[in-house]
C-alpha cells in the first residue's frame, strides 16, 4: 500500500472509530500531509527510521518550532503503529525516532483589571444600541465569564443556554458534554444581546435571501402573491446563539479578531486570540482560591496536568508581586 492510501484509510479510522472531532482529524491530516509531501507517495513498507529523520531534520532547518516537530512525531507514531495492527507493515520505524523536548510556555493572560477596563470600554460602546456592539460585549463576556474555548461558544444553540441557573452545555474535544458556570454580568450582557441585538442580526439574513424568483435556481421560493418568498441563507443558524453581521452563525475567526482589536491592546501584544481569554479566567480562579480540580472540570480538561500550567502563571503573578512589593525581595 502506498503511502497515500494508507494515510487516507488511517484518518477514516480515526473518524468513523476513534470518533475525534473534524477539527482534530484536520489536525492529523496536516501532519501526514507534511510527512507525504516530505517522502513522496512511495510505498508505506519502504519508509524506514532514516527517511522519518531526513523528514525531521530537513524540517528543524526550515523553522519548524519544537512544539510542531513534537506533534508531527507523535502523529507519525500514531500512523505506524495502526499500520502495523492492521497488518500494512511488518514493523514500526517510528518507535525509534526521538521527539524534541518541548520547552514550557506560559499562556498570556491579561489581568483582571485589564479585562475589567475592557470589558467597561465594550459595554459603554454597547449601549448605543448597536447590534454587532452588543453581540460582542456579550460575547467577550461570556468567553472569560465561562473559560469556554471559542469553538464552544461558537457552536452554541439557543438551548444550551440555562438562563435561571446560569449555566452553559458545551460540546468539547472528543464530543464531550459539560455544563459550566457563568456570571451575573455576563447573564446581563447576554441578555441584552438576545432581546436588542440577535432579532436585528436574524432578520439581515432573511433580507439577504429574499430576491426575486429567478427562474427556479433557488434563490427564492415565489409565495402566493407572486413575490419572491424569503428563505433562510444559512440554515441551523435560526438555533445559534451568536449570529455574524450578515445573519448566519458566527464563527472562530471573527472571534479571533474582535479579541485582538479588543483586548490585545491591554496585554500590549499585537495580535491575540480568544485563547487568551480561557487563560485568563483559569488563572484568575485559582488566585482567587478555586481548587484545582474544579477549574479543571471548567475547562473541560482530560487530565489535571494540562490544568496545572495555570498554578504556574499564579506563582509567576506571585512572585513578581513580592518582587516589588516587598522591601527584602
Amino acid at each position: 500500500m502506498h503511502l497515500t492510501e494508507a494515510v487516507e484509510g488511517y484518518l477514516a479510522h480515526l473518524s468513523d472509530v476513534r470518533r475525534l472531532s473534524v477539527a482534530t482529524v484536520r489536525s492529523y491530516r496536516s501532519d501526514l500531509a507534511h510527512l507525504v509531501s516530505a517522502l513522496g507517495d512511495r510505498v508505506l513498507a519502504d519508509v524506514d527510521v532514516e527517511d522519518l529523520r531526513e523528514w525531521q531534520w530537513q524540517a528543524a532547518k526550515s523553522g519548524q518550532s519544537k512544539a510542531t516537530a513534537a506533534r508531527r512525531a507523535s502523529t507519525v507514531r500514531g500512523f505506524f503503529a495502526w499500520a502495523v495492527e492492521e497488518e500494512i507493515v511488518a514493523s514500526d520505524p517510528s518507535q525509534r525516532l526521538v521527539s524534541p523536548k518541548r520547552g514550557r510556555t506560559l499562556p498570556v493572560v491579561a489581568t483582571a483589571d485589564a479585562l475589567e477596563r475592557v470589558l467597561a470600554a465594550t459595554a459603554e460602546h454597547a449601549a448605543g444600541g448597536d447590534p454587532v456592539a452588543l453581540r460582542d460585549h456579550a460575547l467577550l463576556e461570556l468567553l472569560y465569564g465561562s473559560g469556554a474555548r471559542v469553538s464552544e461558544v461558537c457552536a452554541l444553540d439557543l438551548d444550551d443556554v440555562d438562563h435561571e441557573r446560569r449555566t452553559l452545555l458545551l460540546r468539547g474535544k472528543g464530543d464531550k458534554d459539560r455544563v459550566v458556570p457563568f456570571g451575573l454580568p455576563a447573564a446581563r450582557a447576554l441578555e441584552a444581546y438576545l432581546v436588542r441585538a440577535r432579532p436585528a442580526l436574524r432578520a439581515r439574513a432573511m433580507e439577504a435571501s429574499t430576491t426575486p424568483d429567478a427562474g427556479g435556481d433557488g434563490a427564492a421560493t415565489r409565495g402566493p402573491n407572486g413575490r419572491g418568498k424569503a428563505r433562510e441563507v444559512a440554515p441551523g443558524a435560526g438555533r445559534a446563539v451568536f449570529l455574524g453581521a450578515k445573519g448566519a452563525r458566527l464563527g472562530p475567526r471573527a472571534v479571533h479578531t474582535l479579541v485582538t482589536r479588543t483586548v490585545a491592546p491591554s496585554v500590549g501584544t499585537e495580535v491575540l486570540g480568544p485563547h487568551a481569554l480561557r487563560h485568563s479566567a483559569a488563572t484568575h480562579l485559582l488566585d482567587g482560591g478555586a481548587d484545582l480540580r474544579a477549574v479543571q472540570e471548567i475547562l473541560g480538561h482530560a487530565s489535571l496536568g494540562t490544568t496545572q500550567i495555570y498554578t504556574h502563571v499564579s506563582a509567576e503573578r506571585l512572585r513578581e508581586a513580592y518582587r516589588l512589593a516587598h522591601p527584602r525581595a
